[in-house]
C-alpha cells in the first residue's frame, strides 16, 4: 500500500473520537444549562403572576373594608370591628377573597401567617366568617392557604401626615386608619422575596 493510500491509525481514531466526545459533551452540557436557566424562568414568572394576583386580591378586600360595629364583648358594647397588629389583621369588608355561600353583605376577614396544623413551614391563611358573629376574628379553619407567601407585615396610617403604626384597636381608637400598608415576603425559586409594599386607602368611615 502506498502512502497516499494509508487509511486512519489507531491513535488517530481515538484521538478524534475523544475530540467528537468533548465537543458532544460541551454541547449536552450547554443544551442541560439553558433548559435549567428557562425551568428557573418560568418558574419565577408563575411565582410573580401569583404573587400579582394575591396582592390584587389583598388590596381588593382592603378597599371594602366597612365601618361595621358589633357587639363581640362579653358586656355588649358595640365597637368598630377591627384589629391590626405588625403580623396580623382583621377587619370587615364587602369584597371578601374568598366569596362565601351563601354570599353575606358583610365579611369578617383575618390574615396572618403561621404555621399550618400538620407542620411545616409558615404559610399566609385567610379566614372569614360571616356577619353578624360574636367571634368575628375566631381561629377558625382557613378558607384559604397560601404556602408562598411566608411572611406578611401590615403598618396603619394616623394622619394624612405620616404616622404610621405598628398596631390599631379600633374598640379603642374609635375610628379606623387612613390607610394600611401591606408588604408580603413570597418564596420564588426556594429564596425569600420581599415584595414593594402596597398601601391601600381605607375610605369608610365611623358613624
Amino acid at each position: 500500500m502506498t502512502r497516499g493510500q494509508r487509511g486512519f491509525s489507531l491513535l488517530e481514531l481515538i484521538i478524534a473520537l475523544a475530540i467528537l466526545g468533548a465537543m458532544v459533551a460541551i454541547m449536552f452540557g450547554g443544551l442541560r444549562m439553558g433548559v435549567r436557566a428557562w425551568q428557573r424562568g418560568e418558574a419565577t414568572a408563575l411565582a410573580l403572576q401569583h404573587s400579582r394576583s394575591l396582592t390584587q386580591i389583598l388590596e381588593q378586600a382592603l378597599m371594602g373594608i366597612h365601618a361595621y360595629q358589633g357587639t363581640p364583648e362579653p358586656e355588649g358594647r358595640r365597637v368598630l370591628l377591627f384589629q391590626g397588629d405588625a403580623e396580623r389583621l382583621g377587619f370587615v369588608t364587602v369584597s371578601p377573597p374568598v366569596p362565601l355561600s351563601p354570599i353575606v353583605a358583610f365579611t369578617a376577614v383575618s390574615l396572618s401567617v403561621e404555621a399550618p396544623e400538620g407542620g411545616g413551614p409558615p404559610a399566609l391563611a385567610i379566614r372569614e366568617k360571616a356577619l353578624p358573629n360574636l367571634d368575628p376574628f375566631e381561629a377558625t379553619r382557613p378558607v384559604l392557604v397560601d404556602p408562598t407567601t411566608t411572611a406578611i407585615r401590615f403598618r396603619y396610617l394616623r394622619d394624612p401626615g405620616g404616622g404610621w403604626e405598628e398596631t390599631w384597636d379600633a374598640a379603642v381608637e374609635r375610628a379606623l386608619p387612613r390607610a394600611v400598608e401591606v408588604t408580603v415576603t413570597t418564596t420564588i425559586n426556594d429564596q425569600a422575596v420581599e415584595q414593594p409594599a402596597m398601601i391601600v386607602p381605607i375610605r369608610a368611615t365611623a358613624l
